[in-house]
């Protein structure tokens, strides 16, 4: 039984379950079926209920019967939409063109608004975005959709402008990106992934069965691991990157997993 820790707490692991299974099942997912599809990977039962309590409350998670009448949950649209969004990111198998551009976020919260501004800040953050100068963020072009659903959604868009465009200098691109974003910070990030998980892949390459259980659990652990990844990382060009970039590693094991495990994982979820 794997022990949940900080880096797998059990409101993300719900979130991640959502993702990978709950929202193709058919109609709401039942609380008994939450608690059992949780216990695989060592989250108890009062955690799973407390923590389905705080994604409703966050309007994530809305209650609903299932066909039988059984208490359950489904995930609210504006859950659906962060999911899709994601996508995108998480299961991404290209790499990122060469040349897509940069988006700029230009943003002026008044100071009696100022609390807006650091949830502002943090969203940005946490979307990928570096700073390029204080109210000034940037981003790879193709990211402007995902961060333009997520600044409407939080009703932050009324602060900000965005612009597309190119990088002309003076300093060259590859020194400018080392100062937008702190890439030593996230190859780390990427090196904790290899960590954890670049054995686990090992290990079923060896295997010629795969349970789908225990596919199941070493997925959703991965994933819940993975699935935050490519957002401390925007994605941003080989040429832009330091040589032997962990993230090529990283990407290549969670590819690797998801390909052995996700569909295995499929029987145990009850798809």
């Amino acid at each position: 039984m794997i022990n949940v820790s900080e880096q797998h707490a059990p409101r993300s692991l719900i979130v991640t379950l959502y993702g990978a299974y709950g929202r193709f099942m058919p109609g709401p997912v039942p609380v008994a079926e939450l608690i059992r599809l949780l216990a695989a990977v060592g989250v108890d039962a009062p955690s799973v209920r407390s923590s389905v309590s705080r994604l409703k409350r966050r309007g994530l998670l809305l209650p609903a019967r299932t066909a039988q009448g059984a208490a359950g949950y489904e995930l609210s649209p504006e859950a659906r939409q962060l999911l899709d969004d994601g996508d995108r990111r998480v299961y991404a198998a290209a790499p990122p063109p060469r040349d897509e551009g940069w988006i700029l976020a230009v943003f002026s919260v008044p100071e009696s608004e100022r609390q807006k501004r650091h949830v502002l800040r943090s969203r940005l953050a946490g979307l990928g975005f570096g700073t390029a100068a204080p109210g000034v963020w940037i981003a790879p072009a193709r990211l402007y959709e995902e961060t333009r659903h997520t600044l409407e959604r939080l009703r932050l868009d009324p602060y900000v402008d965005f612009f597309r465009g190119d990088h002309l200098g003076f300093a060259a691109t590859v020194e400018a990106v080392s100062r937008w974003w702190d890439l030593a910070a996230i190859a780390k990030e990427h090196e904790a992934f290899l960590d954890r998980h670049a054995h686990v892949l090992r290990d079923w390459e060896k295997r010629e069965d795969t349970p789908p259980e225990e596919a199941y659990r070493d997925y959703l652990v991965a994933l819940d691991s993975w699935r935050h990844l490519p957002y401390t990382d925007p994605g941003l060009p080989a040429h832009l990157l330091p040589a032997d970039w962990p993230g090529v590693r990283s990407a290549a094991v969670f590819r690797g997993l998801h390909a052995r495990l996700r569909d295995a994982g499929v029987t145990f979820a009850g798809l």
